[in-house]
């Protein structure tokens, strides 16, 4: 019997959103290749000749914030997540696309390092809300067997951001300055805002839904209403919460390293013989992130084959991780290579394996928590992903400059082991929680 796919349009609808979303986070990165935007932000005369300690200097600068995003992303998903369990996924991403927006095109006006801590801060507290509202609106479409690919396609909008971020930005640094860069990505984001709210309802709402697609959506529904009042404290009470603080707050600040100093790395790392700059940085990027697009889509479409085929929730999604934890390992080589081809496969597979992994812990907070709390568990899942990255932020910055990058790389090849290894003992079993 056919049932109907409009619920995949709304996964296409998410993906798009998402797109938008890591274009507006990721304009800085390359941003702090050119040398105009570094001089102005060190607030010295656009003819000075920036000299090594200046470079080191806007490094350690750079690296605080990055942390003063990561920071301001944490405390956004503690007010998003209560907000769109309130509001409602419409209502509630249509704010926060709002305020990222208004803050990414306020980039472009800033002229120094106070200024962007402080637009960055505005960005961070609006992206928050992009990831709650996603995983929310995966709930209230998809049965749990679909929902890790559901997740691992619009996840996949990440890398689709990153590689046009990788593509234009470069680019139009070169030949229209850096500030009409985050102009440009910024007014994206209030064009995806008004596609969003004409389209977005919940299911049960939509016209467009079939009565055997509906039926289909809510085959394994989950209880709607908890009684009580719903609290982090009263959510932290569980060991499924802590399995998917855990899941984030290890593995997330990996992901946030790369997005933030891997256009460094390619620019001027000491173990490269080949260095690249604005006008070729473009393509590895674009590599990297086509593979790990593949790696998103794939993992979560393995995740929900082997619950087709059988295995029960517990035994997909830990098999899945661990997969892609052990395809992490290997990028400490990348540190060590003089091969830039190289380290870019290497990079690029660990970032593949890392999407997977995430496509499968956000599944985590709708596998095991009514729907009702589902924006309010991804909410604490990713303010703990979002302190963690906060603090890798905060010493990636001297780590760099003082030890090379040896040392972030081997953080990041056994982070993802030691994640799974603690998920398992918080979690032997995957199951729901009773509330």
């Amino acid at each position: 019997m056919y049932i109907g796919n409009f619920r995949w349009r709304i996964v296409l609808l998410l993906f798009l959103v998402t797109t938008i979303n890591y274009i507006d986070r990721n304009v800085l990165s390359f941003a702090m290749l050119d040398d105009t935007f570094r001089k102005e932000m060190l607030g010295v005369p656009l003819t000075y000749t920036l000299t090594q300690t200046d470079l080191d200097t806007f490094k350690i600068e750079y690296g605080w914030i990055d942390t003063a995003f990561k920071t301001a992303y944490a405390l956004g998903f503690i007010m998003i997540g209560w907000l769109i369990d309130r509001l409602g996924t419409k209502r509630g991403l249509a704010f926060a696309i709002g305020l990222w927006s208004f803050a990414g095109v306020a980039n472009a006006f800033v002229s120094s390092f106070q200024g962007l801590w402080a637009t960055r801060f505005a960005l961070g507290i609006g992206e928050a809300g992009n990831f709650p509202s996603s995983i929310k609106s995966i709930a209230e479409w998809f049965p749990k067997k679909e929902r890790a690919f559901a997740t691992g396609l619009f996840n996949a909008g990440t890398n689709v951001g990153i590689i046009l971020t990788a593509a234009l930005v470069p680019w139009m640094t070169l030949h229209y300055g850096w500030r009409m860069s985050f102009m440009t990505t910024g007014v994206l984001g209030f064009v995806v805002l008004l596609i969003w709210w004409i389209n977005y309802q919940r299911p049960e709402q939509h016209p467009k839904v079939s009565e055997e697609e509906l039926l289909y959506i809510q085959q394994d529904r989950q209880q709607e209403e908890i009684s009580g009042r719903l609290t982090w404290w009263r959510l932290l009470r569980y060991r499924q919460t802590w399995a998917l603080i855990v899941g984030k707050f290890m593995a997330d600040p990996i992901w946030w390293f790369y997005l933030t100093w891997l256009p460094d790395f390619f620019n001027s790392s000491e173990s490269l013989t080949q260095r690249l700059d604005l006008q070729n940085i473009g393509l590895p990027f674009m590599v990297i992130y086509l593979i790990s697009d593949g790696g998103s889509v794939f993992f979560g479409w393995l995740s929900s084959q082997f619950m087709k085929g059988g295995w029960d929730l517990n035994r997909a999604r830990k098999t899945t991780m661990l997969i892609c934890a052990l395809c992490v390992v290997p990028i400490f080589l990348a540190a060590q290579t003089q091969n830039i081809y190289l380290a870019t496969v290497l990079i690029a597979i660990a970032a593949a394996a890392h999407l997977g992994w995430s496509a499968n812990v956000y599944t985590f907070a709708s596998d095991m928590f009514p729907k009702s709390a589902v924006a309010m568990v991804t909410g604490i899942g990713g303010f703990s992903g979002a302190v963690g990255g906060a603090l890798l932020a905060a010493f990636a910055g001297p780590i760099r400059v003082k030890f090379g990058y040896m040392p972030l790389f081997l953080i990041a090849s056994f982070t993802y082991l030691v994640a799974l290894l603690i998920i398992n003992v918080l979690i032997p079993k995957m199951k729901p929680v009773e509330m």
